[in-house]
């Protein structure tokens, strides 16, 4: 039986039921919710270990619930969303999801993203290389989960966090998003997916002084993208 405790966000009480029944079946505790401000206040107090959390909610919409709880927990969050453009699925990266699965989804496949986030997080824990590294103005504690730039702190998220540590560890090796999917957020993608993009383009805001010109991070084209160290 597994102690990670996820907090299900949804106004539709069918889809808070048959994702709570597949993830107790993989030994999860489940803490529900269906609305904005009951989520706000139970992942305060109950601090769980994954948030799955539905845009459409009435209170606050989850969007802005995101945007709130990453300025208080690095929480994995994983948003749920009808919205089938792919701007309304960058709007929620942006506002710090790790994740989204599209409406309707098969609740086999959010059970398997639960999966696969806490084993992305088992293994951080378990990392046995460096616990900090620097590159001239870029320091980044792993065991502290902490990055600092010119010595101010930086407000990464989770899978941002996570994708700077992997690059970082390999600098100037070329990683396709293919690789970045699987080493970040811990499964593997069937086609070409956005979100790995969207989180170079979040982190190069945070890190780079003019992003439209990255130095630390750089994009080889046709092929992914490469840590260079903030060198040229």
């Amino acid at each position: 039986m597994s102690n990670k405790r996820v907090l299900i966000v949804d106004d539709d009480a069918k889809i808070v039921e048959l994702v709570k029944l597949y993830l107790n079946r993989d030994g999860y505790g489940v803490i529900t919710a269906y609305d904005g401000p009951t989520a706000l206040k139970l992942a305060r107090e109950s601090h769980p270990d994954l948030i799955v959390l539905d845009i459409m909610l009435p209170g606050i919409d989850g969007l802005e619930v995101c945007r709130i709880l990453r300025q208080e927990s690095a929480v994995p969050i994983v948003l749920l969303t009808a919205r089938t453009t792919e701007q309304d699925r960058i709007l929620g990266l942006d506002m710090g999801a790790d994740d989204y699965i599209i409406k309707p989804f098969s609740p086999k496949e959010l059970a398997a993203r639960v999966r696969a986030v806490f084993r992305r997080t088992a293994s951080d824990a378990q990392d046995l290389g460096p616990q900090e590294l620097n590159f001239g103005r870029l320091a980044v504690n792993f065991m502290k989960h902490e990055a600092c730039l010119d010595n101010k702190f930086i407000s990464l998220t989770p899978v941002e966090f996570k994708l700077l540590g992997v690059m970082i560890r390999e600098p100037n090796r070329v990683f396709s998003r293919g690789q970045l999917i699987e080493k970040v957020l811990g499964y593997d993608f069937d086609g070409f997916d956005r979100t790995i993009d969207v989180h170079i383009l979040n982190l190069r805001r945070k890190l780079e002084t003019d992003s439209s010109h990255p130095s630390f991070i750089k994009t080889v084209y046709g092929s992914g993208y490469k840590f260079t160290g903030g060198i040229g």
